[in-house]
């Protein structure tokens, strides 16, 4: 299912003989997903026969991790001062770790700290919020 872009993609495609350009702006749709390889992405604009367009990529897990590595080495070039841009992609980063996580619990459901849930004796600190630490320091104290 397609989404409407919420900002802006440039794509470029350079071949030895010939060099294609195409922007993908609000007016047009994007679709992401993970299939059994890997991650799916389609960007299109739809339109008359003169001003339609499509990306299809397909980039293998192995290949897409390394993709993230590297843009998280290069998160120093963003300017300090672009909180809507660093917010945006950490709350992006951190839903993708989230459903991987959840995933790999098999599914099951986390609470709203983002903590799954745990089955543990009265003795297991461990696997304690925030709001428990702060409740066993207040009565350490």
């Amino acid at each position: 299912m397609t989404k409407p872009i919420p900002d802006k993609a440039e794509v470029v495609l350079e071949y030895p003989d010939k060099f294609y350009i195409g922007t993908f702006e609000r007016s047009s749709r994007f679709d992401a997903h993970l299939d059994d390889r890997g991650i799916s992405l389609l960007l299109d604009r739809p339109g008359n026969l003169d001003s339609r367009k499509s990306v299809h990529m397909h980039i293998h897990y192995a290949l897409f991790a390394d993709i993230l590595r590297d843009l998280a080495k290069t998160v120093s070039e963003m300017p300090v001062g672009d909180a809507a841009h660093r917010d945006a992609l950490g709350g992006a980063a951190k839903a993708l770790h989230d459903a991987l996580a959840a995933k790999a619990d098999g599914g099951r459901r986390r609470n709203d700290k983002g903590r799954k849930p745990v089955n543990r004796t009265a003795d297991d600190i461990s696997q304690m919020t925030p709001e428990e630490e702060v409740l066993l320091l207040h009565v350490l104290e």
